[in-house]
């Protein structure tokens, strides 16, 4: 056991002990501390302290390779808790379920306590507990420990599999030495029965991709080629990305030149990648040439595709453009969805022409396709923009009627900046209070934009009385609060040393005029407790069904007329 004394002594301090756990399913904490001693109190398993098979460990090892196969690893390691509460001890599979899972969660500060445990329990490794520490020291980028237990693993007579070398191979591309790997080839190349795959190339590709080195990518792919193994989608694809996110999407487009004369196909993600990237550097007409190129490849532009093109073509006021991409877009059998709606209404909103605006909306409505929360916080926006904020409260009202879809803190808070920028602090704090009432909690954003109204008002008095309301909220005013309710007294002429003086002259005045039922709310939830809870029950927005089928008539043919019209206006 001596490979794994050594990392026994680094590891003496990581070892985390944990006592009274709660119930293992119950408790999900990404944060629970992982338990590897039994409480001094609790009885030990006669099974597993005269070193036999523990029905009890083998069931629950099982358990938890399931919930880590489901991507539950905060229940599977709960349930690795509770078996050291209970005083069973873990077998070798158990804890190389735990080191997978926490690997996964890149809980990486585990990793040595894990070795020392095993080392602890007299249990033999195997070669599969190997590869997951080495797949654990690579994946957090400690390539010294993967290298390290790599030498021990081979000294104990365990041969290295091609897994084994990829793993290694993705470590040193994760710690940023994509140079470091082609040792780990040449010792690969030592091996018996062990050769390069076209993961081992895939994998040399994106380490040298993610370094920006693209030629030396290229390099590895023309090895891959002399080595008699073909590249893949997989292989252009991490090309295609690196081209994308250095803005070169033309030499992106060209890589599939490369595809093709390997008898590759691209594939959807491949084009999405190239469009996706003519859009980001502002070239829609080229986007929408390649959208066109994709009949080439037996593929078609899917929704994501046209929408980006959509919003492309309105962001430059491109009426032509759009009129096309909403063609090709019926053409290709794509329905439209909220997102496209929601796209040509925030060009109308941010425009100022919110009647066009409502009526893209309703049109979405009368189409079948159900308004998502960010649709509901454009029409919102857009009047408040236009210092309508009554209809802007309009769109919390018919939020409110759904049972499928609640206003959030952002879209209330932007109701209140609304008739704060009106200079009408009643409305706004009667929406506050409504927010309350609906068991939204208020955030900095509502509490200072209150007290910029205030300001604007030249009641720096009742701004000041919204920090005090702050800590009824749980909500900590920052140093941007305190310079927002300053500027508001000096907006009323008062200095420094006059500020004592005003704020006595207002010392009269009675509590900040909540509405009764802000009050009523915060009697009621003294501890706070309350308030919190109904948030997080209340916060979350579900999504309506799938859109059904939109005419030409009702979308393409309406809606391109109205985008007409708003581009022929910015003309």
């Amino acid at each position: 056991m001596g490979y794994l004394e050594e990392f026994d002594k680094e590891s003496a301090n990581s070892e985390i002990n944990c006592k009274n756990q709660d119930d293992p399913i119950m408790k999900r904490s990404p944060d629970e501390k992982i338990n590897f001693n039994p409480p001094s109190e609790s009885p030990l398993c006669t099974f597993c302290t005269s070193d036999e098979s523990c029905k009890i460990v083998r069931s629950r090892t099982k358990l938890m390779n399931i919930l880590v196969e489901k991507g539950k690893h905060q229940e599977a390691q709960s349930v690795f808790n509770d078996l050291i509460r209970r005083g069973h001890k873990p077998s070798l599979v158990t804890y190389t379920t735990l080191l997978a899972s926490l690997t996964v969660q890149k809980r990486f500060e585990h990793t040595h306590a894990i070795i020392s445990q095993v080392h602890k329990s007299g249990i033999e490794p195997d070669s599969v507990f190997f590869n997951a520490v080495v797949n654990a020291f690579s994946e957090g980028g400690d390539m010294e420990g993967a290298m390290k237990m790599f030498s021990k693993m081979k000294e104990y007579g365990m041969k290295p599999t091609i897994s084994t070398f990829n793993t290694l191979i993705k470590g040193y591309g994760i710690a940023g030495k994509p140079e470091e790997s082609l040792k780990i080839m040449e010792i690969m190349s030592m091996e018996e029965n062990v050769k390069p795959n076209l993961r081992t190339y895939n994998v040399l590709v994106r380490a040298w991709c993610n370094k920006k080195n693209i030629n030396e990518a290229w390099g590895i792919v023309h090895k891959m080629v002399a080595s008699d193994i073909k590249p893949d989608a997989i292989t252009y694809n991490t090309l295609v990305t690196a081209y994308v996110q250095n803005g070169k999407t033309e030499e992106a487009e060209n890589v599939i030149l490369e595809m093709r004369k390997n008898n590759v196909q691209p594939n959807e993600r491949t084009c999405g990648m190239i469009i996706a990237g003519y859009c980001k550097e502002g070239r829609i007409r080229d986007a929408l040439r390649f959208a066109y190129k994709m009949k080439e490849f037996g593929l078609r532009p899917n929704l994501v595709v046209f929408n980006s093109l959509i919003k492309g073509f309105l962001d430059v006021s491109d009426r032509n453009g759009v009129d096309e991409v909403l063609t090709l877009m019926e053409e290709s059998g794509v329905k439209p969805d909220v997102i496209t709606f929601s796209t040509i209404m925030n060009a109308w909103s941010a425009a100022g022409y919110m009647i066009k605006c409502q009526e893209i909306f309703d049109d979405m409505v009368k189409s079948g396709i159900k308004p998502d929360i960010h649709a509901y916080s454009i029409l919102a926006k857009g009047y408040i923009r236009v210092q309508e904020p009554e209809k802007a409260e309009e769109i919390l009202s018919a939020m409110q009627k759904r049972s499928d879809l609640y206003p959030n803190v952002v879209i209330f808070t932007t109701v209140i900046s609304g008739y704060c920028s009106i200079g009408s602090m009643t409305s706004a704090m009667r929406v506050f209070g409504k927010m309350i009432e609906y068991g939204i909690s208020p955030n900095l954003r509502t509490f200072e934009t209150l007290i910029e109204g205030y300001a604007e008002a030249k009641k720096p008095w009742k701004a000041e009385e919204i920090v005090q309301l702050m800590e009824g909220f749980d909500v900590r005013p920052e140093k941007s609060t305190f310079l927002l309710v300053k500027e508001a007294w000096r907006a009323v002429g008062l200095t420094q040393e006059t500020r004592e003086d005003g704020l006595e002259k207002f010392s009269s005045f009675s509590r900040l005029q909540i509405p009764n039922v802000v009050l009523s709310e915060q009697k009621r939830n003294n501890n706070r407790k309350v308030l919190r809870e109904a948030v997080e029950s209340s916060f979350a927005c579900r999504f309506g069904e799938r859109p059904p089928v939109v005419s030409r008539r009702n979308f393409r043919g309406w809606i391109s007329c109205q985008v007409g019209s708003f581009c022929t206006v910015l003309y």
